[in-house]
């Protein structure tokens, strides 16, 4: 498994709209679209640096990691996102050395992407979404 770059920084937040007024009037970030990802319970914005995004996310169930996380931490950074070129072969290289996986398989994310996360417990308390575009 060789990452090749830092995909984007997920970032949990109460509410997308207002949120998106600091990056887009403050910073000049402009967001490239809303999209709801449904069996993820949420809803994402992704908003385009050089070579990385920064990903809002916004809880749409009152059971999704999301509102959970914001529950439990309040809104912040909750993963970072890393691209690989293969993420089945990335999975099944990480299961191999034992490293727990959040997700076996991968699995569709926003923006067709393909994803899959690390337990935190693997990576020393960060979660870490692996993405294959």
């Amino acid at each position: 498994m060789k990452p090749t770059i830092v995909d984007h920084i997920g970032i949990a937040v109460k509410n997308i709209e207002a949120s998106l007024k600091f990056w887009e009037e403050t910073l000049g970030i402009r967001c490239t679209g809303v999209e709801e990802v449904a069996d993820q319970k949420v809803k994402t914005a992704f908003l385009p640096l050089e070579d990385s995004e920064v990903e809002l996310l916004e809880a749409t169930a009152e059971d999704s990691p999301i509102a959970k996380f914001i529950a439990k931490r309040g809104e912040g950074i909750h993963h970072l996102a890393i691209r690989v070129e293969n993420l089945e072969e990335a999975l099944a290289e990480l299961k191999a050395k034992g490293v727990r996986l959040i997700d076996e398989t991968p699995r569709k994310g926003a923006g067709g992407a393909l994803i899959a996360f690390i337990h935190p417990a693997a990576t020393g308390g960060v979660l870490l979404e692996l993405s294959q575009r």
